[in-house]
């Protein structure tokens, strides 16, 4: 049962956190605007476009930067007990640091489960209309992508040509059994082209000992035929597909499709591991933010906190991205490049929190 000092500390806590995710929205939606407005200026839209859109992608930059308002949360949670001495009335009321700092994880960890079951689906729905209202308009929309019980298929567009292209099945860097249609601008057909393997490791694909059907004729080159792509191989594993934009239905309906076709599904359990982890993650935030406010004197101005709070978040943030582009090259198991940051920032915790009990 929660005593009244349990109650303020939570309240005050998830406070900080309010008011800094209003606060950090608010900045995203202003500059996302900016990059709407950009885009929107190449199109016909509506003057309003730019502002509507802009809503439904700035719920989804929010949730990236929850851990690091969850750090800086902490940070303000300290420098207000600090300056109203609350901190000293926890200790005559015979209460520790880790006391205090098991009640602040303890609420980290309730937040990342309310970001899991409650606000990523929404945000994941509102990106997804996001997406798909950029693509409605993007000036590349003159080319696609699709998957079907026949492979993969795409329409291009390269100079005055359209191609329409049918791919069995994707290994790795290379498409096996590929047909390809050429077209002029008016949908005439110029010739279709045959390959065994195609290495679309770039944009310049590289077809080997294609047969061209040209003119009821039949030909068959002995060299490789390379042609020009608006897509390679990371652009057909990514495109039109933005993560946040799924929930877990359609990740794990992504992940089946995959695994029919042949195709890597790494990046989404890279997802799906780095979205289940949130309270873990979220709760290491307040622990190491924690340590460094029981070891900064507490004279310190809000800017040196402010500060400090971004460089920490930074370094933590390409941190863990090192470690995804590790996982993703397989430097390392897949898996390890999201848990090892979190086995580091735990090691260091722990030997902070032994620090702090000490005091």
């Amino acid at each position: 049962m929660l005593n009244t000092l349990d109650k303020y500390l939570i309240k005050v806590f998830f406070n900080k956190i309010l008011i800094l995710s209003i606060i950090f929205l608010s900045l995203i939606y202003i500059l996302t605007i900016f990059e709407e407005i950009t885009f929107f200026s190449e199109t016909n839209s509506n003057f309003y476009f730019p502002f509507l859109v802009a809503i439904f992608d700035t719920p989804t930059s929010l949730l990236e930067i929850f851990p690091f308002i969850t750090f800086i949360s902490i940070q303000l949670f300290f420098l207000e007990i600090f300056k109203k001495k609350e901190n000293e009335l926890i200790k005559t009321s015979g209460l520790s640091n880790i006391y205090l700092i098991k009640i602040l994880t303890l609420c980290a960890f309730v937040f990342g489960f309310f970001v899991i079951i409650v606000y990523y689906p929404i945000s994941s729905k509102l990106k997804f209309i996001y997406s798909d209202i950029k693509n409605s308009y993007s000036i590349d929309g003159k080319y696609l992508k699709y998957y079907s019980n026949n492979g993969l298929w795409i329409k291009d567009e390269i100079g005055e040509n359209i191609y329409i292209i049918n791919g069995e099945v994707q290994r790795d860097e290379f498409l096996e059994n590929v047909f390809i249609s050429k077209f002029d601008k008016d949908f005439n057909l110029i010739n279709n082209i045959f390959s065994k393997k195609v290495n679309i490791s770039k944009n310049t694909w590289k077809l080997e000992k294609p047969i061209i059907f040209e003119k009821n004729k039949q030909i068959k080159l002995q060299e490789d035929l390379s042609i020009n792509s608006h897509f390679n191989v990371n652009k057909i594993n990514n495109t039109f597909t933005n993560l946040y934009s799924l929930n877990f239905f359609q990740l794990a309906k992504l992940k089946n499709e995959n695994r029919l076709l042949g195709y890597s599904s790494d990046d989404i359990n890279l997802h799906l591991l780095k979205i289940s982890i949130l309270p873990i993650f979220y709760s290491l935030m307040v622990v190491i933010s924690s340590i460094l406010m029981f070891n900064i004197k507490k004279n310190k101005p809000y800017l040196f906190h402010l500060i400090l709070g971004i460089l920490v978040s930074v370094l933590i943030h390409y941190g863990n991205n090192l470690f995804k582009v590790f996982g993703l090259t397989d430097k390392i198991p897949i898996y390890m490049s999201i848990v090892f940051p979190i086995i580091v920032i735990s090691i260091i915790s722990f030997i902070g929190l032994v620090r702090i009990n000490e005091k």
